[in-house]
């Protein structure tokens, strides 16, 4: 009952505020840090809130938020680009109510679109993107030419990192590479697989010294999740982990994470800040 008041409340609220639409890009140094998984729980804590929620993978030929969710929808994000399927036909919904569209391999016959084919696509998107306030993207592992045009286009970055060396090395280095082509872009990072509360932070303030040595810059920490087997199981499950054991310790601290991202006073004002669409179209047309 709680939780239909506060959903309740939550889209009077968004019926009488103009919508605050925000895009976001979850990113890696390489594979292997549970970066989907973290993107998948994370838009499902969101939608938990309230809010309406589009997940959209984008880990070229190895996406697997829908196997981590044990959808199995019909279209992909490959039959936009390569089968006419419209943008109604790849956004699926899954586990929890969130609306997600499946990764494929077809992201570079995107990149080689024409004028027309991109105009397509720049109206479907953007009529669909209208109906959402959170748009995340789950970006591959590391950070290619091709997806780099869709993180500079999104108002956040969210690094996810281990408390492994080599993962804050990648971490790092993902980092520089997004800060040396656009250095205004906000970096918030989540330390995944803790096995304690000072890990956490240690792993925190050893990226933020570096990134504050070499870049002269800021990073803003969300906080840590602890390394739970409930993670492991859900995922065997094919469960999201926060609707698997909604009181497990990952689940608990995934819920403040998204509630920590949701406080942010955000430093650039909705009236003055340039559409996702904008910066995007602008960004691929001058490929």
């Amino acid at each position: 009952m709680t939780d239909q008041a506060a959903m309740l409340r939550k889209r009077f609220e968004q019926f009488h505020n103009p919508k605050k639409q925000r895009t976001l890009a979850v990113v890696s140094g390489k594979g292997g840090v549970g970066k989907s998984n973290f993107s998948l729980n994370f838009s499902l804590s969101l939608k938990l809130k309230g809010y309406s929620v589009l997940l959209i993978d984008m880990d070229i030929g190895m996406g697997n938020v829908d196997i981590l969710m044990g959808s199995q929808p019909s279209y992909s994000i490959v039959d936009y680009f390569r089968n006419n399927a419209s943008f109604s036909d790849i956004i699926h919904t899954g586990a929890g109510g969130i609306d997600f569209i499946a990764g494929g391999s077809g992201l570079t016959d995107f990149l080689d679109m024409g004028e027309n084919q991109l105009a397509r696509f720049f109206q479907e998107f953007e009529s669909h993107l209208s109906n959402y306030d959170y748009i995340l993207f789950d970006m591959g592992a590391g950070i290619s030419t091709d997806t780099l045009h869709f993180i500079l286009s999104v108002d956040d970055v969210i690094v996810l990192t281990t408390p492994e060396p080599t993962s804050i090395t990648d971490a790092y280095a993902a980092m520089k590479f997004i800060h040396l082509q656009k250095d205004d872009i906000p970096f918030y990072v989540v330390v995944n697989r803790t096995i304690s509360i000072l890990d956490g932070k240690e792993t925190y303030q050893k990226l933020k010294n570096v990134v504050g040595r070499f870049l002269e810059r800021d990073i803003i920490n969300l906080g840590a999740i602890p390394d739970d087997q409930n993670v492991a199981k859900a995922v065997r499950k094919q469960v999201p982990f926060i609707i698997f054991n909604e009181n497990s310790q990952a689940s608990k601290a995934l819920t403040e994470i998204a509630d920590r991202y949701c406080k942010q006073e955000f430093a650039d004002p909705q009236e003055n800040k340039k559409p996702f669409m904008a910066k995007l179209k602008r960004l691929l047309f001058e490929r």
